[in-house]
């Protein structure tokens, strides 16, 4: 790989995502304001507030016009008292600059607010001597300002936007439940770790399933084993410089991790600028989703309904549980899966797919019973099926078997009869509470490919799902 080839297109990358010096203005000066503002109103409780987040080291990208101001409030402030002042401050400030303020809702309540097209957030927070100290995750933001100000290099700023638009291209940028990618405070201590983008894209290509980054060096190589143990279900482990017992890359899931891994390694075989600015996806016709399904020769049934209005955060766990509940109760009941995913635009439509070897199952449905030896077990299986046997019982290799009709043939009919419950039965099955309040008002259940196929024509979004779906990317 020629070494100047690579030099061409971050240079080319960099010209589309530098802000452009008005931008730069306008967001730096509104942030001066509104700290200005916000400080102001804090004096009067004792507090004080500081801009977070990437506009402090200059590491944002052009049109993420967004800042967040933390409220930092006394340890022996009540709890109730924060919240409340900190709401004071946060829809004083957006008001005063001129825009509409929302109370949103993380672990506390904070204040978010539009200002001529710009997004702000305030939020509170304890002002702690020590990460040991903490109330509550919000809290760790001040930390990671300032570590981030004393050992973050401000020369390496455009490096950290060329691995944020990387990763944006990848799909796995933000912490988000969505995403479960790589937040920007990770993309700062990769920096911080290997220096320039060119180095991060090696590094991230060589990591291993497990990887650690100690930029502390917290711990020895001998205790890296046991620190595997306490992570192994997290294939990245960035330990927090500012908590030893954290790590920052908790939120990236295998998925993403092997992601950035690829496209790392796929970058530096052939760098090119598809690797920041990938072609906008199609989204998946009606004639491509029958040829798919028909070639796979499978079978795609589909649960949607109107998503509740929560924020994705909860949203988006919710939506995966409910697809991991479905596809265990397809497989109590015999079906064969093959594959799920999930889908919501968070506004209109939620989707669950399910892709089976087949929608449909036989008339008659075998169960086996205890062994011939069990004679208090033979008489209670005998008892149980005597009524709903249309075969048996019988011994086959020494157990008892019955054969009875089967209720639910296809995946349809019994995904409708689980679904169908009302709210407290569906919870009780498992369903998370805010989609099972939905799909309790309403739900459609169909394996018809044309319908599904309608229904991504009409939400292109789901289109592009669609495709992910079926055209699934080499990680290798």
């Amino acid at each position: 790989m020629p070494k100047a080839s690579m030099e061409i297109i971050l240079k080319k990358a960099l010209k589309k995502i530098v802000p452009k010096p008005a931008e730069r203005k306008r967001l730096e000066k509104l942030a001066a304001r509104a700290l200005e503002l916000a400080n102001k109103e804090a004096l009067r409780h004792d507090a004080y507030a500081i801009i977070a987040g990437s506009l402090t080291r200059n590491t944002w990208l052009p049109g993420k016009m967004e800042f967040d101001l933390f409220v930092l409030f006394k340890p022996s402030v009540p709890r109730e008292k924060l919240e409340k002042f900190g709401l004071q401050i946060g829809k004083d400030v957006i008001r005063r600059l001129g825009g509409r303020a929302t109370v949103e809702y993380a672990e506390h309540p904070y204040t978010s607010g539009c200002v001529k097209g710009l997004n702000i957030d305030v939020v509170p927070c304890y002002e702690l001597e020590s990460t040991e100290q903490l109330k509550s995750s919000v809290d760790r933001t001040p930390f990671h300002v300032r570590y981030i100000e004393k050992r973050f290099p401000p020369e390496l700023s455009n490096d950290v936007r060329l691995l944020k638009q990387f990763c944006t291209a990848a799909d796995v940028y933000g912490a988000d439940a969505k995403t479960e990618g790589f937040s920007g405070y990770v993309c700062e201590l990769l920096a911080i770790r290997y220096g320039k983008f060119a180095e991060i894209i090696k590094a991230a290509a060589g990591w291993r399933t497990g990887e650690i980054i100690d930029i502390e060096n917290f711990y020895r190589k001998e205790e890296y084993r046991e620190l595997a143990k306490a992570y192994k279900s997290q294939p990245l482990i960035l330990i927090d410089p500012t908590d030893k017992n954290r790590n920052t890359a908790a939120a990236v899931s295998p998925e993403s991790f092997c992601k950035l891994r690829s496209a790392a390694r796929h970058f530096l075989e052939k760098p090119s600028l598809d690797a920041f600015f990938p072609k906008q996806k199609k989204p998946l016709s009606p004639k491509e989703l029958k040829a798919l399904v028909q070639k796979r020769e499978t079978s795609l049934v589909v649960v949607s309904f109107k998503p509740p209005q929560v924020v994705p955060d909860i949203l988006w766990p919710q939506m995966r549980r409910l697809g991991q509940r479905l596809e265990s109760i397809l497989k109590e009941n015999d079906f064969d899966v093959v594959r799920r995913d999930v889908y919501t635009d968070g506004c209109k439509l939620a989707v669950v797919i399910i892709e089976m070897e087949s929608c449909t199952l036989p008339a008659v449905r075998k169960r086996v019973g205890p062994s011939v030896f069990d004679d208090n077990g033979a008489r209670n299986f005998a008892k149980t099926y005597k009524h709903s046997a249309i075969n048996g019982p019988f011994v086959e290799g020494g157990f008892w078997v019955v054969e009875t009709k089967r209720k639910f043939r296809t995946a349809q009919e019994k995904l409708e009869d689980s679904l169908g419950d009302p709210l407290k039965v569906l919870e009780a099955k498992g369903i998370p509470s805010h989609v099972a309040k939905q799909i309790s008002r309403g739900f459609q259940v169909t394996a018809d490919v044309g319908k599904t196929a309608k229904l991504a024509k009409k939400d292109k979004g789901f289109g592009v799902f669609l495709r992910d779906y079926f055209e699934k990317e080499n990680l290798s």
